[in-house]
């Protein structure tokens, strides 16, 4: 699963994650691994793109997106409000906790991320030892 900070970090060249985010993608090209992301990650990159990075690049990477889509069911946001209650020392925003009801559903347990919330709920981050 690849989430927003992995992607922003692989757009922005000024971003501290830049270069490590370029080689763990190389890595998974190498791997023939599958990336997926869901349309909530997709709507939260946009719009972090949009405002950061400006109008022509948001909609460039939106046009040229061609990752697998994991749409966010009715069932997973439901999980994710329960998510985001049980875990109330945290501070899970609602499309972190979609995106771990949707890995636990599709049983992914690896995310391209540079966001802790993924080891804070149990998930591995991809790169990490």
């Amino acid at each position: 699963m690849v989430d927003t900070s992995a992607i922003y970090a692989l757009l922005d060249k000024s971003d501290a994650n830049h270069d490590v985010a370029v080689k763990l993608l190389k890595i998974i090209a190498m791997e023939n691994k599958e990336v997926i992301l869901t349309n909530f990650i997709v709507a939260e990159t946009h719009a972090l793109i949009l405002v950061r990075l400006g109008n022509k690049l948001a909609n460039d990477w939106l046009k040229n997106l061609c990752w697998h889509i994991e749409r966010v069911s009715e069932e997973d946001e439901e999980k994710a409000k329960d998510i985001i209650n049980a875990y109330i020392d945290k501070k899970f925003s609602y499309t972190d906790a979609t995106t771990f009801a949707v890995m636990t559903r599709i049983n992914i347990k690896t995310a391209f991320t540079f966001d802790k919330h993924f080891i804070q709920y149990g998930f591995k981050m991809c790169g990490a030892n």
